[in-house]
This record gives structure tokens, sequence and C-alpha cells, in this order.
């Protein structure tokens, strides 16, 4: 069995889930996501909770067993919970600032960067004095978050030796040493 995908999802209060064929919908406080899984992986909702089950132990079928709970996991904690994820700006000058779906980034070029958040996602940029702006990221659903924030990151991804870049708050960076002095 998959280690994963042989767990039931439990169902939080406030939430609903809707299997029809191959097609998973949930719906929660925060909002309503849409899933299509696999045909050959079987998604049954008793009572409280949600059971995936495979047809044989092929490893495709083991590797979608666990993808597929994972999935469904994911929109049921982001329409009870929601998922948030802050990046913070490290660098001279680097800036940003949301209106409303339109981010705006100076990250050291010749030009601002301009990046339109999609509808599902919220941004909001936080600038305080002689601190490094923090943009944080709100959604539903998990893989559209990952995706808009790895987008952002690409930008400017943190550097080795000054540890300038995107970097997610709480990120530990492994620095370089740089030029050491010439041997004597």
């Amino acid at each position: 069995m998959s280690r994963i995908g042989k767990l039931p999802i439990r169902i939080p209060d406030g939430v609903q889930v809707n299997v029809n064929k191959n097609i998973v919908k949930v719906k929660g406080k925060l909002g309503e996501l849409t899933q299509k899984i696999d045909s050959s992986i079987t998604v049954e909702v008793k009572g409280k909770d949600v059971i995936l089950q495979r047809p044989s132990d092929q490893k495709k079928h083991k590797a979608l067993h666990g993808l597929s709970r994972a999935l469904i996991n994911n929109m049921v904690e982001g329409v009870s919970k929601g998922f948030k994820t802050q990046l913070e700006l490290v660098g001279v000058g680097y800036k940003a600032t949301a209106n409303g779906q339109l981010l705006d980034m100076s990250l050291g070029f010749s030009h601002n960067i301009l990046m339109e958040i999609p509808a599902l996602v919220k941004v909001e940029a936080e600038t305080k004095k002689r601190a490094n702006p923090i943009l944080t990221l709100s959604s539903v659903d998990k893989q559209l978050l990952g995706h808009v924030v790895a987008k952002i990151r690409s930008f400017r991804k943190p550097e080795p030796y000054k540890g300038k870049g995107i970097k997610f708050i709480g990120e530990e960076l492994r620095r370089k040493q740089g030029k050491m002095a010439a041997a004597k």
C-alpha cells in the first residue's frame, strides 16, 4: 500500500466534498476547488472521511494513489484554512508595491517588473523603515500559490555571496566566503 494514499482524509466541519466519476469538487468557507483525478483511482466519501483506492500494485497505480490523496487533502485544507507564503526582498533599493492584482517590483534592473497575479491569489506588500520589504501571498489553491511564488522568486534568486535576492522568510542560505587574501 502507498503510505500516503492509504490514509483517509478527514473532512472538517463546513466543508463539502462531492465526487462525480473522476472529478472531485471541494467547497468550504474560503472558496471552491475542482480537481480531475485519474480514472483508475476510486474516490469515495464515507461519513466524514474521503477514502481512495487503487486497482493494483503496479508502480503507476501506487504513484497515482499517493498523488491523488495529496491533491485532495490540499484542496480540503485550502478551502478550510488557506495557504500563506511570505517572501523577503533582500537588497539595496529593492521595493515592491501591490495595487490590487498588479505587483510592481523594483529589483535592481534598469526597469520595474510588473506582474499580474491570478484572481485566486491575494498579495500584500509591506515596507517598514530600515527593514526589507515583505510580500505576503495567500490562496486556497496550493498549486497555484506555489507556481506564483516560484515565478516571483525567479526574477531575482538569492545569490550565495551577499544573500541579495528574493527569499522565503526564515530560509537559510548557504553562503560562500568569496575572495580570500593572497597567500604569502
